[in-house]
């Protein structure tokens, strides 16, 4: 009987296109899904003639592949992840392979890595973005997990992955365990946060500066040529173009204004917490989502809240430009942010992470590929040890080229009462980071004043503490 050279679970869309590229690329898959009659028509229509089969029990799936067996996991994340692996178990042998390439909390990876490390069977996590597109033609792949079992399913995954101009694959061993959805998690919350922020752009663009849609996309086809270049801003210009079918209106006066989201953003945010790591942007970013959802509560309150009866009296074609220098200091700031959770991060799991060559893959295939990445990877091989990229001397010029026209849009937008989160809390995060000194002390007084919790001194070396008796009666 014929083995195959992997198995895979779950035929959503994202599964079907994977199954597709792997057989495009000359690997041959079986392939099994819950809902059988869902197999049989992907068999019968999009994998007719290649060597895909379609398995109609576990138990087949297993026996239908080549030593040690590799399956690859596309199902919906949380408890069918586990589900799948319990009814896998039984029939794998010490050494087999199980990937879970799905959007899983790196802490269950981490789990579920050890569980099964116990059981003689490698497992890996693998990160995979680019969306339904990217599946089919060259993906983003962040694999981590089993050190041992990346070397059988290398050929595999670079083979699937996107190349970029350089011919380099966007896909490499990130590290052990919970690494490489730990590291697809930051990808997905710096994706929040440049989703957010061009989203403000626009919005300032379009009720600030009452530019059409047409003038808007011809601003996101300039921006698009230079430091901004990326899929995002891409994307951008070519939704502003669309109208709908059915009113000749542009698409976006048609959209609701509520935004959906997944987890990944709040998971990002909840492990910034953890880790003690400041990440306003993107925290901004998942918050403005959550306020987008409050759709009907919104309409009765702008009836009843005032704001600014204002309108933008300045040179329209230079407000533009501000904008272009306020969303790009604001995106090195986010960028800045999700490495720094990376490098907190790979410290505190022992990871080891290479974040310059994380930069790299996420060039090609996945939703952030931008030109800026390049930067970002030179910067970490000019100095593995960089805490922050903001002090890096190509990022730190950038910002203080653009802070001027930066503060101005910030102000502007609080002038005119328009709501910018991500580009408010950016500009925060920055004055933060390079203030020497900030108001902490007087946080720190008020702990000590309320709770005995003490403080150090400015006189003193760090890590000794002190206490104040401040005030009869303190701490009622």
């Amino acid at each position: 009987m014929k083995k195959y050279d992997i198995g895979l679970i779950g035929l959503a869309v994202m599964g079907q296109n994977l199954v597709l590229n792997m057989a495009n690329h000359g690997f041959s898959v079986a392939v099994f899904n819950r809902t059988v009659s869902k197999m049989d028509d992907f068999i019968e229509k999009d994998a007719a003639g290649r060597e895909i089969k379609g398995c109609r029990s576990i138990e087949e799936l297993i026996d239908s592949l080549s030593s040690p067996r590799k399956i690859l996991l596309m199902v919906k994340a949380g408890r069918p992840v586990d589900d799948f692996i319990e009814r896998l178990i039984p029939g794998l042998d010490a050494g087999d392979i199980i990937i879970d390439g799905g959007n899983s909390r790196y802490t269950d990876t981490i789990r579920r890595s050890g569980e099964l490390k116990r059981k003689g069977i490698l497992f890996m996590g693998a990160g995979v973005s680019g969306g339904e597109e990217g599946a089919l033609k060259g993906p983003s792949i962040m694999p981590g997990g089993s050190a041992e079992a990346w070397p059988l399913v290398e050929d595999i995954f670079s083979s699937i992955a996107a190349r970029v101009g350089d011919g380099v694959t966007c896909c490499r061993w990130i590290g052990p365990d919970g690494a490489g959805h730990f590291v697809k998690m930051v990808h997905n919350g710096i994706e929040y946060g440049d989703m957010q922020m061009i989203a403000e752009a626009y919005w300032l663009l379009e009720k600030a500066l009452g530019l059409t849609p047409e003038e808007m996309a011809q601003v996101f086809t300039e921006w698009n040529e230079g430091e901004l270049n990326s899929y995002l801003i891409e994307i951008t210009r070519d939704i502003m173009l669309k109208t709908d079918d059915e009113t000749g209106r542009p698409m976006l006066e048609i959209i609701l204004d509520s935004a959906g989201q997944k987890g990944t953003g709040k998971w990002v945010v909840e492990s910034a917490l953890d880790l003690g790591v400041p990440l306003p942007t993107i925290a901004e970013a998942v918050f403005a989502r959550n306020l987008s959802a409050y759709k009907e509560e919104r309409v009765v309150a702008s009836d009843e809240l005032a704001g600014p009866a204002l309108s933008f009296q300045g040179d329209k074609k230079s407000f533009v430009d501000k904008i272009r220098a306020a969303l790009y200091a604001s995106k090195i700031c986010s960028y800045a942010q999700g490495f720094h959770l990376m490098r907190a991060a790979s410290s505190h799991y022992n990871w080891n992470l290479d974040l310059g060559e994380i930069a790299l893959l996420w060039r090609g295939g996945c939703i952030i590929r931008a030109r800026f990445l390049d930067k970002i990877n030179a910067a970490y091989a000019g100095r593995p040890e960089l805490p922050n990229l903001l002090v890096d001397p190509f990022f730190a010029a950038a910002l203080s080229e653009s802070q001027s026209a930066w503060r101005e849009v910030v102000s502007e937008s609080f002038r005119l009462g328009l709501s910018i989160p991500a580009f408010s809390s950016s500009l925060a995060y920055y004055d933060g980071y390079r203030s020497g000194r900030l108001s902490a002390n007087l946080l720190q007084a008020q702990r000590d004043y309320f709770g005995a919790h003490t403080y150090e001194r400015v006189d003193r070396p760090r890590g000794e503490f002190f206490h104040t008796e401040w005030a009869v009666g303190s701490g009622q």
